[in-house]
């Protein structure tokens, strides 16, 4: 396989009461230099559990504290985060959500495209984040 997927899963077991029937993965490492990270929330990636409810600093720590546990995962690391996408249910959390992201983003300068929309797979979910990053040679 050329591909390299981080931590299959499928959607019957994260998201039962929504009957869904998806065979997916927090990542995929492409060809061995391009890390796409599935959208992260903060949710622990082991038993499922959401965290930082009514929190988005909270939320966005656990969901950075995912994407760096994937990054290293894959052999990738946050300096080498290219692309981030953030999506919020709110624009009022913008400025916690940045703030804590900025943290763990300092000195990287990815591109970034902020989104606000009406919600998230889970209620409970104010914030997610989504990246592309490189594997260093």
């Amino acid at each position: 396989m050329i591909h390299k997927r981080l931590r299959p899963f499928n959607t019957k077991q994260t998201y039962p009461e929504q009957k869904l029937d998806n065979d997916l993965s927090q990542g995929v490492v492409a060809r061995g230099t391009m890390v796409f990270l599935r959208g992260q929330v903060a949710q622990d990636l082991d038993n499922r559990e959401s965290t930082g409810a009514g929190d988005a600093g909270a939320q966005t720590a656990k969901t950075m504290e995912n994407i760096d546990m994937l990054l290293r995962e894959a052999g990738s690391e946050m300096a080498h985060v290219c692309r981030i996408v953030v999506y919020l249910t709110d624009i009022r959390y913008r400025e916690a959500v940045y703030q804590e992201m900025g943290k763990w983003l300092k000195g990287v300068h990815p591109c970034s495209t902020g989104i606000v929309v009406q919600a998230l797979a889970r209620p409970e979910w104010v914030v997610e984040i989504e990246v592309t990053a490189v594997i260093p040679d």
